[in-house]
Parts: C-alpha cells; structure tokens; sequence
C-alpha cells in the first residue's frame, strides 16, 4: 500500500478496538480499488471522545466508523444524523463533507442485505423472534419493522426491562404493534411459531463455541430462517442446530462484510470488491 501526501484516512472510534476485523476489510478493498485511502482503528476512552471527534474535523479524516462503546454517545457530537440513525438511536459510520459530520447506521442495511439476498421478501409479515435487547438488536428491530412488517417480533431477553425499554424506543416505527417481549423462560412457543430466529447476543461466540441462545433445538423447524450475527465461528451452534432440522442459516460475516460495503460506498462512492473481502477474511 502506498501512502503520500494524499492519502486519506479512515479511522475506527472506539474502545476496545484491537479486536476488529475493520481494517482487514477496509485496506483490502481500498487497496484492490487503488483507493488513495487507509484505515486504522483507533482506541478512543469514552472520556475522551468529544476530542476524537473534534480531531476528525481537524485533521480533515475521509470519515470514521464508531464501535462500542460510543454508537450512542456521538450522535450529539455530529452535525446531522440520517433518519435510520435517529430511529436506531445510534451510529455506526461518519462520513465527511467539508467541515460537516454527518451519521448514520448501516448496521440495518448490513443486517438486511443478506436476509434479501436469501429469502427476499417472503417474510413480510411473518412472526419472528429476536434474541437479545442490546445495541446490536436495534438496528434488527428497526430494520425488521421498516422493511418486513411482522404480524409479531416478539423480544427475547434475559433482563425484561432491556427488551421493554427497546420495544418503547421503537414504538413509533410499530404501527401495527407487533413488538412483544418475553424471557427465555417463556418464548418456546413464540420461537416454535416464528419463520425467522435472529440471534443479536454474543452467547455462542468464540472461546465459548459450545454456547447457543436457545438450546432446545427441537423446536427449530425447515419453514424456519435462523440467523446469527455472531462471526466468530463463522458457523455458530446456533446456525448448526438449526441447519439440522432443515432451518435456512445466515451467518454474521455477511452482515458484517455489508455493513462495512454500505460504510464504503458512502466514503468512496464505490461498490466493495466483497469476494476480494471474504477471502481475505477466510
């Protein structure tokens, strides 16, 4: 890669960010596409963000991504939010015109992509089930509701008043009020009924590959979607166990490779080279 007095910069805001798949995807692309651009991540302490975001505009930064745990707290430090990003309530990427910030989530066009791509819209209106009610399940409910309309999305998590509190947040996206909430003591027939399973915690993820959000996996069916925005395994439990009782699995290095194409687009007004993405990533 070659870097001069031209080259942009792209930047990762948050905290841990040692971890991140970003500048793999990011520099792949940029270099495929002889982008003059480079990515780096960023550890940015909550306490210092305002400076982070303050460094964006004065180092002239092509735009940023924003990881936990500051997808909430920077929205009042930009110059404009899209409508997703305010329905979500939290941004994911910052592009850069001149000296303005803008943000947005495109952890719902991610999120969305793959499920299109797979099923199209043969579930509009079907019942569903989220597990979880953190920062990552909002965007799914958003999405979700935008896009597909279920009769039922019905919010499984382990604290009742997460769920409660997102299902609140969201209301006014819901005009046919399909948001339920339960505990995963209490979903069995809500996860029995449902065409598409949305696993939005982190319980499967690597070293614990072992752990699935739902363990009884006879209740999983072949009329079923089950997807895990979990990547690491890439192949989940929770994919596994579904799969075997004839369910359609979507793993999380889709939506992640999308979220992070939509994220490219609005930096370079270019496609993402994706199968130059995925094999670095594989």
């Amino acid at each position: 890669m070659h870097i001069d007095a031209e080259t942009q910069v792209v930047t990762l805001l948050g905290h841990p960010v040692e971890h991140s798949l970003s500048p793999t995807i990011h520099n792949t692309a940029f270099q495929a596409q002889g982008v003059n651009a480079i990515y780096v991540a960023t550890p940015v302490r909550p306490e210092v963000l305002a400076d982070g975001v303050a460094g964006l505009r004065a180092l002239q930064f092509l735009g940023a991504n924003v990881t936990v745990p500051h997808k909430e707290a920077v929205r009042p430090l930009l110059d404009d939010v899209s409508e997703r990003a305010a329905a979500v309530g939290a941004v994911n990427t910052i592009v850069r015109d001149n000296d303005t910030l803008r943000g947005d989530n495109t952890d719902v066009e991610g999120f969305l992509t793959p499920l299109r791509d797979t099923v199209g819209d043969s579930l509009a209106g079907a019942p569903m089930v989220i597990f979880g009610a953190g920062g990552a399940a909002r965007a799914v409910v958003y999405g979700l509701l935008d896009h597909y309309a279920p009769e039922r999305l019905t919010l499984v998590a382990r604290r009742p008043e997460q769920a409660e509190a997102l299902a609140a947040d969201l209301e006014g996206y819901d005009p046919q009020d399909a948001l339920r909430t339960a505990t995963f003591d209490d979903a069995t027939t809500a996860v029995r009924e449902s065409r598409l399973l949305v696993n939005a915690t982190p319980v499967g993820m690597s070293p614990n590959t072992d752990a699935t959000p739902w363990p009884d996996a006879d209740d999983f069916g072949t009329d079923q979607v089950a997807y895990d925005l979990v990547y690491t395994p890439e192949d989940t439990r929770f994919l596994q166990d579904a799969s075997a009782r004839g369910a359609t699995p979507i793993g999380g290095l889709d939506m992640l490779v999308e979220q992070a194409a939509a994220s490219y687009r609005q930096w370079t007004g270019r496609e993402m080279p994706r199968d130059i993405v995925y094999e670095a990533l594989r």
